[in-house]
């Protein structure tokens, strides 16, 4: 064999060889395990306790949203029929109870005492005639029916002058406390319907109470909604998380509070650093493995959501997430 052969054949042998030794390595080299999942973040439902017709509505999809931006109003004649009788009542109600705590007026107290006069002048009368026609019947003048009229006369005036004295008295003495009191309570509750009425008036011009993004506008103006539909969602992307679903053999190493690796394709970033926030107490089906027969059990899945670890611009819900579990288990 000439020279050049054997060098050929030797190249040779060793790279065949070296490729022998790459496949051993590759194929005894364990490999990463990648799990992928996606990103989510907290979304809000803007909604009235009201309902009517859409007035306005003063945002759009994907305009950002801060606290106490108008976001839409409402139209309700109905509401405002509504304040306008309670208003009417209320105000009602406190001159009733105005009256109540003031009580008679001086016209009323004057009025009283002329009546009680009167009848203490009309008792007097028939007093003095009961006793001249006494006198008469006493000598024989007069019929025992004369006498009798007389006498009953007397005593309807005497009634009649005890009657305005108490009546007097009452106007003197004001309005019960009882009475006082009820009036106040019935004011408290007038004022109450109002109030009532107010804070749904209020609720017809919808602010937001968090920062975000429109996610999505669902009514438009003159559409009828009923009380707590949705009008508007808004999405917070600063409380933006992944969410992966793990497998029950892999969920060692999401311990909450510990730390993963993650790449996320669409911004072109790679190991970025999440921290495991929530770990589902309860595993499902939603993919699946089966384990040997011998092991006798299917492993479930548990779903696990990741914090990223600082801020990551441009992030948008939906985006994939690669996350890196290191040396694969249970391949």
């Amino acid at each position: 064999m000439s020279k050049p052969l054997k060098a050929f054949v030797v190249v040779a042998t060793a790279l065949v060889l070296l490729l022998v030794l790459r496949s051993i390595w590759s194929f005894l080299e364990p490999e990463e395990t990648i799990l992928q999942g996606h990103i989510e973040a907290r979304e809000f439902i803007v909604s009235s306790k009201v309902p009517g017709r859409i007035g306005s509505v003063h945002v759009e999809k994907g305009q950002p949203i801060s606290v106490d931006d108008l976001i839409f109003t409402i139209v309700s004649p109905e509401l405002d029929a509504k304040m306008q009788q309670a208003e009417a009542g209320r105000d009602a109600v406190g001159a009733l109870a105005r009256q109540a705590e003031v009580g008679a007026r001086e016209q009323e107290v004057a009025i009283a005492r002329e009546q009680w006069e009167k009848s203490k002048v009309a008792e007097e009368l028939f007093h003095n005639t009961y006793l001249r026609i006494q006198s008469l019947y006493d000598s024989g003048v007069v019929a025992l029916q004369l006498r009798d009229e007389a006498h009953a006369q007397w005593q309807a005036a005497q009634l009649t002058a005890t009657s305005a004295a108490a009546f007097y008295d009452m106007v003197q003495e004001g309005t019960r406390e009882e009475i006082v009191d009820a009036a106040r309570a019935e004011l408290s509750m007038a004022d109450a319907a109002v109030a009532e009425v107010s804070a749904f008036q209020a609720d017809t011009r919808i602010y937001s109470w968090m920062q975000g993004e429109v996610s999505e506008v669902i009514m438009r103006p003159g559409e009828i909604v009923p009380p707590g539909f949705p009008v508007v969602t808004l999405i917070d992307m600063s409380t933006a998380y992944a969410v992966v679903a793990v497998r029950e053999d892999q969920l060692s190493q999401f311990v909450r509070g510990a730390t993963v690796s993650a790449d996320i394709p669409a911004l072109g970033l790679t190991r970025q650093e999440f921290s495991v926030s929530h770990v589902a107490v309860m595993g499902d089906y939603a993919t699946w493995r089966a384990t040997d027969s011998r092991q006798g059990y299917d492993m479930r899945t548990f779903e696990v959501e990741l914090e990223p670890v600082g801020e990551l611009e441009n992030l948008r819900a939906g985006m994939s997430v690669l996350v890196h579990l290191g040396v694969a288990k249970g391949q």
